[in-house]
Parts: C-alpha cells; sequence; structure tokens
C-alpha cells in the first residue's frame, strides 16, 4: 500500500516510482531484524538501564531543535538527516517515555495516591516532554506521549477525584495552545466546516472525503486511486488509510481492521498474564499507545478530529514511526517470553 499510494509523487519528485517502497523495506528489514533480537532479550534490563536510556532520548529531543543539528520536513524540526533518510527522536521517546513511567508505576505503585510527593513529579516530567516536542512543533506526536503515559499512570493507585481535575487541566491548556497558534485554529475551523476554506486548511480532509466515499465493497482496486494523482497530499504517510478504503473498499477496511483487533487482544492477554509488575505496565502502556496513534488517525482520515498529523502504526510510511513499531512488538514478545 505505501507504494501504491506513494508511487505516483515518487515518479513526479525522484523519478524513481519505487523511491518510497525502497526506503520503506529497508526500514522494514531492520525493524524485523530489531524485533527478533529485543524479543530474545529479556525485557527487565530495560528497568535497569532505563535512565540511562531515557536520559539520551531527551538530549536528542532538545538538539534537535537547533538550526544546523535538525532538519526542517514540511514545517517541523524534527529530524536528523542521515542522507535521504531521516530519523525522529520524538518516535523513540514514545516507548522511551513508556518505560521510564512504567519502571516508576511498579516501584511506587503503592504510594501513587500522595498526589504532590510521588504523582506530580511524574506529570511534570510528561508535561516537559509535551512542552519540548511541541516546539518542533509535533502536536500529534505529544499527544500520543501524554495520552499514553497518563493512560498509565489512571490504572495505578491514584485518587478518582484527581483523575477528574487533570482532565480539566489538561483541557484548558490545549485550549490557550491552540488560541495562541493560528494553524492550529484553523485546523479546528477547517474540521469544523473544511468547504470554509477548500482550497487551504480544508483542502486535505476534503480530498479525504472523497477517496474514502466512492469505495464500495472492493474498491477502485489495487494501484487505481484517483485522489493520490496529486489530490491528496502526501498521501503514503497520514492518509494511507483514504488510498487504502479507495482501492480495497470495504473488504481491505475489515482485514485492516481485523489484523489491529487481532493485535489488541493479543498484546492484552499478554500484558494481563504477566505477573511482573513493570511487564504489565509496559505491555499495556505500549498497546494502549499503538491504539491510541491507530484511532487518531483514522479519526483524522474520516473528519471527526481536526488534523493532528499522526502516522498510521505499521501502515503509514515513515522510517521512524516503523521502526518504533516493531521495537514495541519485540519488547511485548519478550515480556511473553520471560
Amino acid at each position: 500500500m505505501v507504494y501504491s499510494a506513494s508511487n505516483v509523487l515518487a515518479l513526479n519528485k525522484y523519478n524513481n516510482s519505487y523511491k518510497f517502497l525502497i526506503n520503506q523495506l529497508i526500514f522494514s528489514i531492520i525493524g524485523f531484524t530489531l524485533l527478533f533480537i529485543i524479543k530474545k532479550i529479556n525485557y527487565k534490563l530495560l528497568y535497569k538501564y532505563n535512565n540511562i536510556i531515557f536520559f539520551i532520548i531527551f538530549l536528542l529531543l532538545i538538539l534537535v531543535l537547533i538550526p544546523g543539528i535538525g532538519s526542517v520536513r514540511n514545517g517541523s524540526r524534527s529530524w536528523f538527516s542521515i542522507g535521504s533518510f531521516g530519523i525522529q527522536p520524538s518516535e523513540f521517546m514514545k516507548i522511551s517515555s513508556l518505560i521510564f513511567v512504567s519502571k516508576y508505576l511498579s516501584k511506587y505503585n503503592n504510594k501513587m495516591d500522595n498526589t504532590k510527593k510521588y504523582l506530580l513529579p511524574i506529570l511534570l516530567l510528561i508535561i516537559s516532554i509535551f512542552l519540548i516536542i511541541l516546539l518542533e512543533p509535533d502536536f500529534g506526536t505529544a499527544s500520543i506521549i501524554v495520552g499514553s503515559c497518563v493512560l498509565l499512570i489512571f490504572t495505578s493507585n491514584i485518587k478518582l477525584s484527581f483523575i477528574f481535575k487533570l482532565f480539566f487541566i489538561a483541557l484548558i491548556g490545549v485550549s490557550i495552545l491552540i488560541l495562541f497558534k493560528p494553524y492550529r485554529m484553523a485546523r479546528i475551523l477547517s474540521f469544523l466546516n473544511p468547504w470554509s476554506d477548500p482550497l487551504g486548511s480544508g483542502f486535505q480532509i476534503i480530498q479525504s472525503m472523497y477517496a474514502i466515499g466512492p469505495n464500495g465493497m472492493f474498491g477502485a482496486g489495487f494501484n487505481n486511486s484517483i485522489q493520490k494523482h496529486f489530490y491528496l497530499p502526501e498521501p503514503q504517510t497520514d492518509f494511507i488509510f483514504a488510498i487504502i478504503s479507495e482501492e480495497l473498499g470495504i473488504i481491505g477496511i475489515f482485514i485492516l481492521f481485523t489484523c489491529y483487533l487481532i493485535l489488541l487482544i493479543s498484546t492484552i492477554k499478554i500484558s494481563l498474564n504477566t505477573k511482573d509488575l513493570f511487564g504489565k505496565y509496559l505491555s499495556f502502556g505500549i498497546i494502549s499507545q499503538i491504539t491510541l496513534q491507530t484511532l487518531l488517525n483514522l479519526l483524522v482520515v474520516v473528519g471527526l478530529i481536526p488534523v493532528t498529523g499522526v502516522t498510521l502504526p505499521f501502515i503509514s510510511y515513515g522510517g521512524s514511526s516503523l521502526l518504533i513499531s516493531f521495537i514495541s512488538i519485540g519488547i511485548i514478545l519478550s515480556i511473553n517470553n520471560n
């Protein structure tokens, strides 16, 4: 599907219709290799070396913001360029933050009801990560990190009243962030009424709807998308689901949803069967993060929430995202094996 969604753009931009496919294949091979290596390693080493891993990735998050070190792509300074490839440290922070929070919760599990001493420090750290990634800016990735970490914290021994207070504060914070950035407000308005700016902020949503709308049971057929012909911008990344829907129809959507459902059920079983508290938290956090990212992507593509710039796990084009997806599954398999 990466090939089908990208070949027209790749031929026009690079004179090679296989450009994105080749890149994705390279990262897939690296990802599968990492998965099998991590699967064989005891996941408890992550508990031991978590602080070092977290510090390195946190440092990379800061370095990528420095002009001359970090590269700007699609308006965000969130990449380290290596030739034609790009690595996003914010993607690696997604898994690193979960490891850190899982270790913290397993260590202070029975003390999390002490809000000031144990809960606030970890929340302040998560907020710090959110604000740094927001400077790139990458609101989508920052939201996934906060959402998955907070969801993980909710499963610990914290007071229910604090959850409601936290939700209210977060709502105010997000509202302020939206108001102070005109492009975010434009996305909100285009979400409410894409046709108010059909050639600007509402363009992607409208073109996505054109792709999804007439798909039928079997779609237009593989590689027969109309929207990938320079109507839907960058169709191989955040909006690849629209191309899947257009080309493979309801059958393709059903197969994709079934795969995600099998992944969700399988990993939840592993989490429930794990006796080690760190492993239980980490496996649940990983599948929560993958599920949250999947839902956000799908909701954006079908126009139910504003555009956030979030990839579809395992499917969208993007090396960093694909590597983290494979690494995440490798960790879950390691938890299952140990």
